[in-house]
């Protein structure tokens, strides 16, 4: 499994420094990043949290897939690769 989550259904207010204090009762975070807009600058509601281990990452998601965060339910899962698109 990789050690790098997507984190879905985040409210737009949520910060990364929430993401990192919440993931941090899972384990080490290495990274938080909260994917925004280019043109708004505004959150687009989910983002990525990268763990140390793999361990903790499976934990991660058992402790936080389906919680309440920020008023929203999250869910936590493996981050797939991002798909090569054509323009």
């Amino acid at each position: 499994m990789e050690k790098k989550l997507y984190v879905g259904g985040l409210s737009y207010d949520t910060k990364e420094d929430t993401l990192k204090d919440l993931f941090s009762k899972a384990g080490t975070v290495d990274s938080v990043t909260i994917i925004m807009d280019k043109f708004s600058g505004k959150s687009k509601g989910f983002g990525f949290v990268e763990m140390s281990s793999e361990d903790e990452a499976k934990k991660a998601i058992e402790m936080f897939d389906g919680k309440e965060l920020d008023g929203r339910d999250i869910k936590v899962n493996e981050a797939k690769p991002m798909k090569k698109r054509d323009f």
